[in-house]
């Protein structure tokens, strides 16, 4: 059984984040109105009564985020939508109440000058202070007393999610079962009707739930949780496979969980990834010959053959196209059907580098500005290994819903270079499904963000 963990503050992450809101407002506010004092002259009672708005503005602003604050499992891009939700509920509040109150209009640049510093200023100070605060959690403070109820597929799966990462918080104490799984081997596991004394004894704030619906111990749990006033949560009995968001729903008083549909399938979204393709593709492609010339020189020095390694890979519905790629290897028969491997004596020595910093990847920007493909998506697979792993690995096709892409979720969180193992071409697949089903245009720009990162960082998949 854990050791018991020392306790956090987490009651404090809250206050912290309005007082940083409100001072980071005001900061800003002033910083606009001493650059635009000459441009927009104002009496004091003016001043005050603008100084005055800016922070009761907050208040509307601070209800529609109010979950921000108290979530553990949190992802850069809700940060991201979080701050945008605070900035346009402030500003919609704002100009309205500047309008119905009759207060002087001042200069537009005014306005859009302390939005567009307001927007930067609480977005780098919430990404900072999360950032911290899941530092801080490593540390073992800040973190939430739980415990598992069950010992089945769906506990260990929501146990690796939570120790995977240890800026959530999260600190299992213990696990739960009258009848264990004989496989399970992560901790003791007590029988359900010690529950009780090891919530009162440990000081445990959360239960989560794992068992099924039917189970008989899931009204006393239930009211263990409520006598003692711990948070319940049930976790449903999803298999692994079944990664989708779920939407809830009720049908008079009983409750249903709908499948969410591909983000991608509307013409809006779709509309706006391809746009933010096409045009950052075509920015890149006009500083392409400082990059591609010299890297031309060098691939054609250090072997012979075409400067461009060409191949046909599975796209968008499970069409073929032709991925462009700068030539790492000598020219090869087994090129369509062998994967590289960390000491491949194909690779010439450019090659190699091009490999291990990404660079040569950078040609298939011309696959995007065509439409072939993404910036962001699931990675294109050759031809040959579509058809092995559609056989072998449950939902591969499915991440041919959307365009393949430079840089995807599964090769941000590990899943890339060789897939040598089949669970690897399995977790792959899982985190490209997830990447379709939970799509959003912020999710795009931290896969972007990571994937930098990693590549100046070095990654120790990349051969």
């Amino acid at each position: 059984m854990t050791n018991t963990p020392r306790p956090g503050h987490g009651h404090y992450l809250r206050a912290i984040f309005i007082a940083g809101d409100l001072a980071i407002i005001n900061l800003v506010f002033g910083l606009t109105l001493l650059i635009f004092h000459r441009e927009a002259p104002m009496d004091s009672r003016t001043m005050r009564e603008l100084w005055l708005l800016v922070n009761v503005c907050y208040i509307p602003a601070l209800v529609w985020t109010r979950m921000s604050h108290e979530r553990r499992a949190i992802r850069m891009e809700y940060v991201m939508r979080t701050v945008f939700l605070i900035v346009t509920t402030h500003a919609l509040f704002f100009l309205a109440l500047l309008s119905f109150l009759h207060i002087p209009d001042l200069a537009g640049r005014l306005y859009l000058s302390f939005y567009g510093m307001m927007l930067a200023a609480v977005f780098l100070f919430h990404t900072l202070t999360f950032y911290k605060v899941k530092e801080y959690r490593r540390k073992g403070f800040n973190f939430a007393r739980v415990v598992i109820v069950g010992t089945g597929p769906t506990a260990e799966r929501l146990y690796e999610c939570m120790k995977r990462d240890a800026g959530y918080g999260y600190r299992v104490l213990g696990f739960f079962d009258d009848n264990p799984a004989e496989d399970f081997r992560e901790s003791e596991v007590l029988p359900v009707g010690d529950l009780e004394q090891f919530v009162i004894q440990n000081g445990v704030r959360q239960i989560f739930y794992t068992l099924s619906g039917h189970s008989s111990s899931l009204q006393r749990v239930i009211k263990i949780a409520d006598d003692h006033v711990v948070d319940f949560y049930y976790v449903p009995q999803i298999p692994r496979t079944l990664s989708r968001r779920f939407e809830l729903h009720n049908i008079g008083s009983t409750p249903v969980l709908s499948l969410r549909r591909n983000p991608l399938k509307s013409v809006i979204n779709r509309a706006v990834k391809r746009s933010f393709d096409f045009v950052l593709s075509s920015v890149f492609l006009l500083f392409y010959p400082l990059i591609y010339i010299p890297v031309a020189i060098g691939i054609k020095i250090s072997s012979p053959g075409p400067v461009y390694f060409k191949q046909e890979r599975t796209g968008y519905l499970g069409r073929s196209f032709t991925c462009y790629k700068f030539r790492t290897m000598r020219v090869n028969a087994g090129s369509d059907r062998q994967q590289a491997t960390a000491n491949d004596p194909r690779k010439t020595k450019l090659g190699d580098f091009l490999r291990r910093t990404s660079l040569d990847e950078l040609p298939q920007f011309i696959n995007v500005w065509r439409g072939d493909m993404s910036i962001v998506g699931p990675r294109p697979h050759m031809l040959k290994h579509t058809e092995d792993y559609t056989r072998l690995v449950d939902r591969y096709m499915v991440r041919h819903a959307v365009k393949p892409g430079i840089t995807g979720w599964a090769q941000v969180n590990g899943y890339r270079g060789i897939t040598d193992e089949l669970w690897k071409m399995e977790r792959r697949v899982e985190h490209d499904v997830w990447y379709i089903e939970n799509w959003s245009f912020l999710l795009d720009i931290k896969i972007m963000f990571r994937t930098v990162i990693n590549a100046l960082g070095g990654e120790e998949n990349a051969f």
